[in-house]
């Protein structure tokens, strides 16, 4: 005889809007606190760092001041700036014509070649830190922007958001540009391109931040003061100024505005490239 009985009804959740509603303005708060906490440090006098106000009593000007005059943060900014910024043209260029070739050209061992990039993606920097400076080594390219420049380009990021990106693409685009005696070159440069530039405004977000925000490797080959980038000379700062945090958070304020312009600049394409990898 087959069980008929019924399961027992799922019952409604208890948590209403206001629970779920309060429960995401403590989690943003948690988030915020910290640039907040930075913020409201850079302008208090060093009397005061230590007091739990938010909003200084007495707000000044003079660590700003103070860290513009006393440590070349305008060379940490300027560096930082240079490597950024072509970090992020050389990726999107490669990253894009990798990602054209992974997802749209037919040749022998193309799922090899994806799964080799694809499988980078598990390997972290601390890894390979040792061949890689190894590497950077016998290319003689230690202690240049060369040397930070050339290995934050290639990465699989990049030419796996872009492949998935370019497989969407309607056939019938390739088609039409081939009928009209365009060759892969051209339907790169002149079809492909220009129709995935939401894609690549918002991957040029990724990059920039993530190069602008980058420590460790930086920390490892460049010694010439010259070439320090900005989060570098703050860590220096901080450790020749360890109790002077007025200092040393006005230094963090000044570093963090160049990517937080960035990031409400591009927002709407940012937050649009989220949600749609989010639904592939």
């Amino acid at each position: 005889m087959p069980d008929t009985a019924r399961p027992p009804r799922r019952q409604p959740s208890r948590l209403g809007p206001t629970a779920v509603w309060g429960s995401i303005a403590f989690l943003a708060l948690l988030t915020v606190a910290p640039l907040l906490y930075m913020v409201s440090t850079a302008f208090k006098q060093a009397k005061d760092v230590y007091t739990p106000d938010l909003i200084p009593g007495s707000p000044t000007l003079d660590n700003f001041r103070y860290i513009f005059s006393e440590i070349p943060i305008l060379r940490y900014l300027f560096n930082s700036f240079l490597v950024a910024a072509v970090v992020t043209v050389l990726s999107l260029f490669f990253h894009s014509m990798a990602g054209y070739a992974l997802a749209r050209l037919k040749f022998r061992g193309r799922d090899t070649i994806f799964s080799g990039i694809y499988a980078t993606l598990l390997i972290s920097l601390p890894l390979i830190m040792v061949p890689l400076f190894l590497v950077a080594k016998t290319l003689g390219i230690l202690d240049s922007y060369l040397g930070m420049i050339l290995p934050a380009v290639f990465n699989a990021f990049g030419i796996f958001f872009l492949r998935q990106f370019y497989l969407s693409f309607p056939d019938d685009v390739e088609e039409a540009a081939r009928l009209d005696g365009c060759g892969y070159w051209r339907i790169y440069w002149q079809v492909i391109l220009p129709m995935s530039r939401p894609l690549l405004t918002a991957l040029a977000v990724f990059f920039f931040l993530g190069t602008w925000n980058s420590f460790l490797w930086p920390l490892t080959i460049v010694q010439n003061p010259d070439l320090i980038p900005v989060q570098v000379g703050i860590s220096n700062f901080q450790g020749q100024f360890s109790a002077a945090w007025n200092y040393s958070m006005a230094a963090s304020t000044v570093a963090a505005l160049p990517t937080l312009i960035l990031f409400f600049v591009f927002q709407k394409q940012f937050t649009e490239t989220i949600k749609t990898s989010g639904g592939r």
